[in-house]
């Protein structure tokens, strides 16, 4: 028998088509479907001015129409900075807390060029990294710790980005991050997001460490040595080191077991009750900005990094983050 609920999707990911069919659903093609987990080229399409397309009170898609507004790196940035000068401006900043002290100090580029040059000569000893601003999977990132490095780049990129209105985002550098093993890990946190108006976030009990395969070293030899300073899967999976039994991963339990046998069960509570208070307030900074359609909810991917005080700090949230399984635990 036929399922009256149909899905679309625009992924070829088993962990979807599983999970939606387990529910007894319907796969099509066609406009017709209940639920639609679409890729952002279609959200771009079916929310455009032009498309003419209106849902109807039985369907939901998986993006709200201008997600960027969170998940690109410079515009997250943006919406941090401009939320923390409205909470100083209406006196809130110093009851609720200042959510940029969990983020590292970032510029955007090319607009803040100058600014970040002279922030640079500054703090001359400091490393810092530089993304684009709407890649992943550690695509096109890379590290510097020299002015004369980020003027030969601006020189030979600049004109590129104001041309086609692209941009970077570079920020300082954690240098000093929590190690297990030796090795450097980040944490991959995923939020659902199911209206932003009254904001209603839903955070997963569970998520991930992802760890690099090379001890880490900050050592200037080392900059241009990925595998020691990106801990994504889409990097690490091409090293020598690399484990495809368990992925460089660990599950967030045994990561926070891990931290209270080593530094107290205090010390831990404190650590996860801080990255709430970054993931809570991170969508408060976009809930007056994104548009809140009721057709649509949100699966966000959030990256956080932890130091050896263990502070956290909030690296990036991903508006698709990867579905695939690597390993059994995936």
């Amino acid at each position: 028998m036929t399922s009256l609920f149909k899905y679309r999707t625009d992924f070829d990911k088993i962990v979807l088509a599983t999970n939606f069919e387990k529910r007894g659903w319907s796969p099509t093609s066609e406009d017709d479907w209940n639920f639609f987990w679409a890729n952002k080229r279609s959200i771009k399409v079916l929310f455009g001015p032009e498309s003419g397309i209106r849902l109807n009170d039985c369907q939901i898609i998986n993006h709200f129409p201008n997600h960027y507004e969170l998940t690109r790196k410079d515009t997250l940035i943006k919406n941090l900075k401009r939320y923390q000068k409205e909470l100083a401006r209406d006196g809130k900043l110093e009851e609720v807390g200042n959510v940029m002290d969990y983020v590292p100090m970032t510029f955007s580029l090319p607009g803040d060029y100058s600014v970040f040059i002279e922030e640079f000569r500054r703090t001359p000893n400091t490393t810092w990294i530089v993304k684009p601003g709407a890649k992943s999977q550690g695509s096109g990132i890379f590290l510097i710790n020299k002015p004369s490095q980020a003027k030969k780049w601006m020189a030979s990129k600049g004109p590129a980005l104001v041309s086609t209105g692209s941009s970077y985002v570079v920020s300082r550098y954690i240098d000093n991050p929590l190690l297990v093993g030796g090795c450097k890990f980040d944490l991959r946190l995923y939020v659902l997001v199911t209206s932003y108006r009254p904001l209603r976030a839903y955070m997963h009990t569970e998520g991930f460490g992802r760890f690099c395969t090379v001890v880490y070293s900050n050592d200037v030899g080392e900059l241009d040595n990925m595998f020691v300073h990106l801990t994504n899967v889409a990097v690490q999976k091409h090293g020598e080191e690399y484990n495809e039994r368990n992925g460089g991963k660990w599950s967030v339990a045994d990561l926070r077991l891990y931290i209270e046998s080593t530094r107290g069960k205090a010390a831990s509570d404190r650590l996860f009750a801080d990255i709430q208070f970054v993931i809570v307030h991170s969508l408060k900074a976009v809930q007056g900005v994104i548009l809140n359609d009721r057709h649509c909810f949100e699966l966000y991917g959030y990256d956080l990094l932890i130091d050896d005080t263990l502070h956290p700090w909030l690296i990036e949230v991903n508006g698709s983050p990867s579905l695939s399984s690597t390993t059994v635990a995936d």
